[in-house]
């Protein structure tokens, strides 16, 4: 087996998109995002019943990428940008602006991570490499909603 991909690798650079030169968090953010936008709308419960696991995988199998490549935050580890994504598709609307728009909100709080964002990230182990992903994904869904608020129907 040598050279091969460990499952674990699999799963942390989620089948390699992790591994694509140049931004693979955006290219991960951006494949959860289309994923949710093709599929069927799943009811806000359906999606956490989705996420909940995802977030434990995610900090195993990011808890191993550390141990694996000596990094603290390795880039190849995009399993926490699916996971932060999918809790800003969840105050999105199943249309096309809702995922453009739960897409740009996470990414921006993702690269910028603003207090407490940034703070998370501070966290030891995979807890760390998840966790600043969920507060970024949070803020997104929280600016997502009040936008949505604000202007219903749009």
């Amino acid at each position: 087996m040598g050279n091969a991909p460990s499952l674990w690798k699999w799963i942390y650079t989620t089948g390699g998109v992790g591994l694509i030169p140049g931004a693979p968090g955006t290219y991960a953010s951006l494949a959860c995002a289309v994923l949710w936008l093709v599929l069927p709308p799943v009811s806000p419960g359906g999606l956490l019943a989705i996420l909940l696991p995802l977030g434990i995988l995610g900090t195993v199998a990011s808890g191993r990428a550390i141990r694996e490549t000596g990094l603290s935050d390795p880039s190849c580890v995009v399993i926490d940008e699916w996971l932060g994504q999918g809790i800003t598709l969840l105050a999105a609307p199943h249309t096309l602006a809702g995922c453009g728009l739960a897409f740009v909100f996470f990414r921006v709080f993702d690269i910028l991570k603003p207090p407490p964002v940034r703070w998370l990230e501070r966290a030891p182990g995979g807890f760390g490499v998840m966790l600043d992903d969920v507060g970024a994904g949070l803020l997104a869904a929280a600016l997502l909603h009040a936008g949505y608020s604000i202007f219903p129907g749009r």
